[in-house]
């Protein structure tokens, strides 16, 4: 099964009222599980029980110190899945840095989807404190992608 996919599963089952799913694919079944008790992981976490996968256990959640460095400021998330990138072209100078002042519908940043270039402007005016994301990463939905003061 494909990393996306299986983590889209995860985030699917993390944020939804179901405790347990099960997929069957022809090249295997995977089964996920949200932990439950204080001796397992957090609740919100799930845990991936493969079966007859190839592939090993992908982690289910970020480090919890990157979790509260994100918790700071104002956030602006990824409103779709997507490839982050910085500048309009491989050769152009990027949108914003840190340290760039931006204002209300100002471009910040270039997410492809399904090749189409989505330009995603700022929706708060302020200071760029910290660009989250990498050039050319993989995004989810609601991912964080900068922090403005």
């Amino acid at each position: 099964m494909d990393l996306r996919k299986l983590k889209t599963l995860i985030d699917l089952v993390s944020e939804s009222n179901i405790s347990e799913l099960e997929i069957a694919e022809a090249d295997g079944k995977v089964r996920i599980v949200k932990a439950s008790g204080a001796a397992a992981a957090p609740a919100h976490a799930p845990m991936v029980h493969s079966v007859h996968a190839p592939a090993p256990a992908v982690p289910t959640t970020p480090a919890p110190a990157a979790e509260a460095k994100v918790e700071t400021g104002h956030i602006i998330k990824s409103p779709m899945v997507g490839t982050f990138y910085r500048s309009a072209s491989p050769g152009a100078d990027a949108f914003v840095e840190i340290g760039s002042a931006v204002k209300v519908g100002e471009p910040v940043c270039i997410i492809e989807a399904m090749k189409i270039m989505n330009e995603i402007e700022a929706d708060s005016a302020g200071t760029i404190r910290e660009i989250l994301c990498e050039n050319g990463q993989a995004v989810e939905f609601g991912q964080p992608l900068f922090i403005i003061e």
